[in-house]
């Protein structure tokens, strides 16, 4: 299911987003003008350094933190960045994507709900909330990760803080929504937006789970942060109220049936 629209009316213009939005879109630009080809010596490419030196290495932070990852420290020395880059790389993984799909993918939830996050906190909170929501994510996944030397990149873990933030903010709004069937056929459809986040949310706690279960038995997972989408969303529902005290309860719903 692809959000495109949602029933809840933004009363400010959501600057922060928007802003958001477009650093992601420019990085992601300025990745495509670097080299995908692997160097002979290092077998990495210009993009892969790039992810190296900007991305959040779990071993790299845990070692950096004082824990003692079981990890061969002369993989340690050719993967973690230098100097106290390490500490950024939280931070800047938030802004870094892998292709289209998954810089399209997360835009167009970033786009749908955080306007009315950032309408209900105001714009500085929501600064703070986005960023603070990411950390939490990338914490979730470096914990349950802790040995490992692939860069996480990604802005889904802050989109799902956002996502677990309009939940508890506007569990009754609706979402405007299409599903792909073919590359031509995409139905149309409505939704309760508890439905669609909390379908949402089932489906990173399951296969969270099963990654689990793979990498006990393959020693793999499968590539993707799930935990880091589960971290992300728990942090915005738990901090949400916190980021909203003393400003009310500014949204409002706006039902137009049949406008996608």
């Amino acid at each position: 299911m692809i959000p495109i629209s949602d029933s809840v009316r933004s009363r400010t213009t959501p600057y922060v987003n928007i802003t958001f939005i477009a650093i992601n879109v420019l990085i992601f630009l300025y990745q495509l003008t670097l080299g995908t080809f692997p160097d002979a010596r290092t077998f990495l490419s210009e993009l892969d350094i790039f992810f190296f030196d900007w991305g959040a290495i779990p071993a790299c932070l845990t070692d950096r933190f004082g824990f003692d990852p079981e990890t061969d420290p002369r993989a340690l020395a050719f993967v973690c960045p230098e100097g106290e880059r390490v500490l950024a790389t939280p931070i800047t993984s938030m802004f870094l994507h892998g292709g289209w799909l998954h810089l399209i993918g997360n835009m167009i939830f970033l786009w749908v709900f955080g306007d009315n996050v950032e309408d209900a906190m105001g714009h500085a909170r929501y600064v703070v909330f986005y960023l603070v929501v990411g950390l939490a994510a990338g914490a979730a996944h470096i914990f349950m990760n802790q040995n490992d030397i692939i860069p996480a990149i990604g802005a889904s873990g802050a989109v799902a803080g956002v996502l677990g933030a309009y939940l508890v903010l506007y569990p009754r709004a609706t979402v405007a929504a299409i599903l792909p069937i073919f590359i031509l056929f995409w139905i149309p459809f409505r939704v309760p937006a508890v439905l669609l986040i909390g379908f949402w949310f089932l489906l990173q706690l399951f296969s969270g789970i099963a990654a689990l279960a793979a990498t006990d038995v393959t020693g793999a997972g499968g590539g993707i942060a799930w935990f880091a989408h589960i971290g992300g969303f728990i942090a915005g529902l738990v901090l949400i109220r916190v980021f909203t005290a003393g400003r009310g309860h500014r949204g409002r719903l706006r039902l137009v049936p049949g406008a996608w």
